[in-house]
């Protein structure tokens, strides 16, 4: 049994659906076809035995026969039995005395013998209770089913006779397998319908479930549980009426949710109510790094669709702590502002030790001193005023990298004495807030260059004074009209040629925006532009839960 088992296994899925369909089929329709046969049978011997029994009531009432047979007159009984049994499609119709014994018969030889001789019924339950009745019996003319009645006579009061009529079971048997006939037959075409339809619905079957077996499918639930538990990430993922169906394990320690509490199942809006995954079931848009702020900690969400075809039938969201994110964020940003600082100081004081060493060569040692002195008090100057004004190491690093890189311009980077930036939130990543400063100083050192030339001057200041923190780039560029004031923070517009540049002032507004802040731009054409930039301390990022 078991290798049997085992051989049915290595049957595709679509086979094995299309047999157990077909063979449900056959066995609904072997059972019906048999009840149908089995009802059939009994209605037709039930519908000749009452037929027999009413011919021979029938007969039995007539008075033409009752004074036959109070008369004795057989050939008169022999005429009308004859007549009625054709006109009745009867077998026989047996018509007796008040004691069996025959006055008239198909066959003149049983004239004038008992009833009984046939089957042993004398029928007694018709001459002594005077009721009529239907029995099958076995008789000189075959088998047949028989109704019996009791005659009276003219007065009603005594029983003076009986009536025997018979019907052929050969007769009904042909009836029978008449219907039986029409019968399979159906039943034949409904089978055949039904392994059509279970083809039909195997293979849709089949083509839902992506034509995989069932140990593939199993296989990849077995996997697709392990890579849900397996990745950093905390993965929720909703059907179309936002019920819950997927939540792994480092969703709910990310969340901060009860381990032990069941969560599959349940109204997202119920776990998270302020998810923003139902915004994607609306709207069908996929939305990718979003920062958001749930309790206390900032996140990286992304939210996908999930789409059958063309039908939108649920949404995932995955995320994490932001801080992870940033971790390497920062490392990379770090690495990036270092290797421009060095560059640019390479440069720099690659062309100043040349200078120096021609002085020497020429015997120049004062003005050779003079400017070492100059060099080093003015880069000293600079790196102590603004390690007093910002105590968060990734912008100072960032200011000293774009001051080198405005002296290697042949440009002046001032940050104002009066600056102040010794408190970021947390919720104000620092690399993002550096790349945001960074991209307005690269815009004012390049715009400066091209405009006022050597010796143009870039002045930064900051302040984390208030409910803001505020930065502000002036730059001696030559301005901008009012028409590219409103498409500057366009995406992929530019004023150069250049189709490398139109991102930079693009994803400063957007990391602004989704801050609550705002950027304000005041601009002269041919004098210079400044931009502020305006932080709120205690913003809250859009969204409040993945």
């Amino acid at each position: 049994m078991k290798h049997r088992w085992l051989h049915y296994r290595h049957f595709k899925l679509n086979t094995r659906l299309i047999a157990v369909l077909c063979l449900m089929s056959a066995l609904q329709a072997s059972l019906i076809g048999g009840f149908a046969w089995y009802q059939l049978r009994e209605s037709l011997d039930n519908e000749i035995g009452n037929r027999a029994l009413n011919v021979s009531k029938t007969i039995a009432a007539m008075p033409d026969v009752i004074r036959a047979i109070e008369k004795r007159d057989s050939t008169t009984l022999n005429q009308i039995s004859s007549k009625l049994a054709a006109t009745n499609n009867a077998l026989f119709i047996v018509i007796g005395d008040k004691n069996g014994i025959r006055l008239a018969h198909p066959n003149p030889d049983r004239i004038g013998k008992s009833m009984a001789d046939d089957d042993g019924d004398t029928g007694d339950t018709a001459l002594i209770n005077g009721q009529g009745y239907v029995d099958k019996a076995l008789g000189s003319l075959g088998l047949s089913m028989r109704g019996k009645a009791p005659v009276y006579d003219e007065a009603g009061e005594s029983i003076i006779g009986i009536v025997s009529v018979g019907y052929s079971l050969s007769q009904v048997q042909s009836a029978i397998n008449s219907y039986t006939r029409w019968l399979f037959g159906v039943l034949f075409v409904a089978l055949v319908g039904s392994v059509f339809v279970a083809i039909v619905i195997a293979r849709r079957f089949k083509r839902e479930i992506f034509g995989l077996e069932p140990d593939q499918i199993a296989r990849l639930f077995e996997e697709r549980d392990a890579t849900l538990e397996s990745v950093r990430e905390g993965i929720i993922a909703i059907n179309r009426e936002g019920l819950i169906t997927t939540f792994n394990r480092n969703a709910i320690h990310t969340l901060g949710l009860d381990s032990s509490s069941d969560i599959i199942g349940k109204s997202i809006s119920d776990v998270l109510p302020d998810s923003g995954m139902l915004s994607v079931l609306e709207d069908g848009e996929p939305q990718f790094d979003l920062e958001i702020w749930l309790n206390s900690r900032a996140m990286i969400v992304n939210r996908l669709p999930l789409k059958q075809g063309e039908e939108l039938i649920g949404a995932v969201s995955s995320f994490r702590p932001k801080n992870e994110v940033d971790l390497v964020s920062e490392k990379l940003s770090r690495i990036q502002l270092f290797a421009d600082s060095l560059r640019s100081q390479a440069h720099e004081y690659s062309n100043k030790l040349h200078t120096i060493a021609g002085l020497i060569q020429l015997g120049a040692n004062e003005e050779a001193l003079r400017l070492i002195t100059h060099e080093t008090a003015d880069h000293q100057s600079f790196i102590e005023g603004l390690m007093d004004a910002v105590t968060d190491p990734l912008l100072a690093g960032c200011l000293i990298g774009k001051y080198n890189r405005a002296r290697e311009l042949g440009l002046h980077l001032q940050v104002e004495r009066d600056s102040q930036m010794l408190e970021i939130p947390q919720q104000l990543s620092s690399e993002q807030l550096v790349s945001c400063l960074g991209n307005l100083i690269d815009n004012a050192l390049e715009a400066t260059r091209l405009h006022h030339g050597p010796e143009g001057v870039v002045s930064v200041s900051m302040t984390d004074l208030g409910d803001d923190l505020i930065f502000d780039v002036v730059d001696q560029g030559g301005g901008l009209s009012v028409e590219a004031q409103s498409k500057i923070f366009d995406k992929g517009y530019s004023s150069k040629n250049d189709s490398n540049h139109g991102l930079g002032l693009y994803l400063v507004m957007d990391y602004v925006t989704k801050h609550g802040g705002n950027i304000e731009v005041q601009s002269t054409l041919g004098t210079g532009s400044r931009f502020t930039l305006y932080l709120p301390k205690r913003a809250m990022l859009k969204g409040e839960a993945p």
